[in-house]
């Protein structure tokens, strides 16, 4: 089977759930070949080769994380031009994106972005994407060079398949243009006790309808009683209420947890983009005629401000 290179996502080693989707994938398409760039390769190897790579690129020179995006673009056009993949997925995420499209250019090749999934159509690798703030549904194929796919994460659910994971030493000689832009600082945020937005199970999310910052805690409450990140519309970050980072819909993050809660969330098509794929969706909102009530598998038509608590203290009582 044709070999096909995923780009590693990782924190010092530490494996992100996107790329082990993208394993998933790629064992459905070809033969996984993972491609680790920086430290903490160690750490990674083992979730790796149980998530079915059957090879890992492996390089740890430090020059490729000194600077900005542009090394990892490099080292992927060397490895298209010696091992000739079928394909190359990488995550749609902000570095993401910008390596797959340096890629693209340094290969000569068809780049498609967002793509929520992909299969095989005779030899043929065609990626499906939802368009126009999830209202459409397009099916598309690359035609030059080596299909560069990015994929939204939570697109394909994670399933371990071991496989031998063999280790290949690889290097790259960086171009000057390559070190235009240095790294020189890295800050780590600390990390709170809930789950990461994009990788939890159970997501509860505040709209317009929350009214304050401060009235978010009661959000906030109820996840914490089910282990749950916590979402926001985009109407809420761009009201200062809750971090950019926390936004899910077209601008956001896309997730897809198993359970999705929209608290005063009216369900504006830019929004609903980001999270309709989720497994069982409920809202709570006070106006019956919200969009939201038409993707939804249960809603609560009432004040969240009255609904939340009450269910935040029920599932208390029952722990």
């Amino acid at each position: 089977m044709a070999e096909i290179l995923v780009l590693v996502d990782h924190a010092d080693g530490a494996v992100k759930k996107v790329t082990l989707e993208l394993l998933t994938k790629a064992r459905e398409l070809g033969t996984p070949a993972a491609v680790f760039i920086g430290s903490g390769y160690d750490e990674a190897k083992d979730k790796l080769a149980e998530y079915g790579a059957a090879k890992v690129y492996v390089a740890q020179d430090p020059e490729l994380t000194g600077y900005v995006v542009a090394p990892k673009a490099e080292l992927l056009a060397k490895l298209i031009a010696e091992a000739q993949p079928a394909a190359v997925l990488v995550p749609a995420t902000a570095e993401g994106k910008e390596v797959a499209g340096r890629l693209a250019i340094k290969t000569d090749s068809g780049v498609i972005t967002d793509a929520g999934d992909l299969r095989l159509d005779g030899d043929r690798l065609v990626a499906e994407q939802s368009i126009f703030g999830g209202s459409s549904i397009v099916h598309s194929a690359v035609t030059t060079g080596t299909p560069i796919i990015t994929m939204r994460p939570n697109s394909t659910p994670p399933a371990a398949a071991p496989a031998a994971a063999e280790r290949v030493e690889v290097s790259v000689e960086l171009s000057d243009a390559a070190k235009l832009a240095k790294v020189v600082n890295r800050v780590v945020v600390p990390k709170g006790d809930r789950p990461e937005l994009t990788e939890a199970a159970v997501v509860i999310s505040g709209g317009r309808g929350v009214g304050s910052a401060e009235n978010f805690s009661v959000i906030e409450a109820l996840a914490d009683q089910l282990g749950a990140a916590v979402g926001a519309s985009r109407a809420a970050v761009d009201s200062g209420w809750y971090p950019h980072q926390s936004q899910v819909g077209q601008t956001g993050k896309t997730v897809s947890p198993q359970l999705y809660i929209a608290a005063g969330i009216s369900g504006a098509i830019q929004h609903r983009a980001g999270m309709q794929t989720s497994k069982t969706i409920v809202a709570v909102n006070k106006d019956p005629e919200a969009p939201i009530f038409e993707l939804v598998d249960y809603g609560v038509v009432g004040d969240l401000f009255k609904v939340i608590p009450q269910l935040t203290e029920e599932i208390a009582k029952r722990k």
